[in-house]
């Protein structure tokens, strides 16, 4: 089995859960990809070139894949096991369903309109620590992404925090209500995960690797 984890929007292979998840996965001997899905040019970022990007990652012998993906990298994920048999577990962190149904009213008619004028929108990334603009391309493109169309059943685990100020966790509870092949487990905690790392660690132990042993 070949994994490999997918960090959030305006995120990096750095975070906390990326950097904890890597050690874990170091300690059983198990490799775990973390690609830069920033590509050096956050301000292009498109759902599309995401999923390009990790298309090309996956083993070419086809050897099957765990995709874990957080927030946006869990839609990311999502799409990616919809599409490619060769994907056959899924591991999602507070994953972005209904992400610009929830994130564009925060920004409010007006500023989604003059992101729409002039292009480009200003936006906080805790993996620079800094704004950096993001093309409205963005937009466009993750648009394009019906949900409803997720219908491959790849053996899916949700994680996803009861108090989520981000995506609400009812995103998640809708999307396994109609998917059977869909566990949720739902944890004390918000969108971030990270005072619930060793939890999320033994559900994915439990879910994942069974049949790798502890050192």
């Amino acid at each position: 089995m070949h994994y490999i984890y997918l960090h959030g929007f305006a995120s990096s292979p750095h975070s906390a859960k990326a950097r904890d998840l890597g050690d874990r996965f170091a300690q059983l001997n198990i490799p775990l990809l973390i690609p830069d899905l920033n590509q050096q040019d956050f301000t292009h970022l498109t759902l599309t070139r995401q999923l390009q990007q990790v298309e090309s990652l996956l083993p070419n012998n086809e050897i099957p894949v765990t995709l874990i993906g957080s927030s946006f990298g869990g839609l990311t994920a999502a799409w990616l096991g919809q599409k490619h048999p060769q994907v056959q577990r899924l591991v999602l962190l507070a994953p972005a369903f209904g992400f610009l149904s929830h994130w564009l009213p925060k920004l409010g008619q007006a500023q989604v309109q003059q992101w729409q004028k002039t292009g480009f929108l200003s936006v906080y990334h805790y993996g620079e620590d800094r704004m950096l603009p993001l093309s409205y391309q963005f937009v466009e493109d993750a648009a394009q992404y019906q949900e409803d169309q997720l219908q491959r059943p790849v053996p899916t685990l949700i994680l996803h925090g009861r108090h989520d100020e981000v995506i609400p966790i009812e995103a998640s509870i809708h999307y396994a209500q109609t998917r059977p092949w869909v566990t949720l487990v739902e944890l004390n905690s918000n969108h971030a995960l990270t005072d619930v790392r060793d939890e999320i660690w033994e559900v994915i132990q439990r879910f994942c690797l069974r049949d790798v042993s502890t050192p």
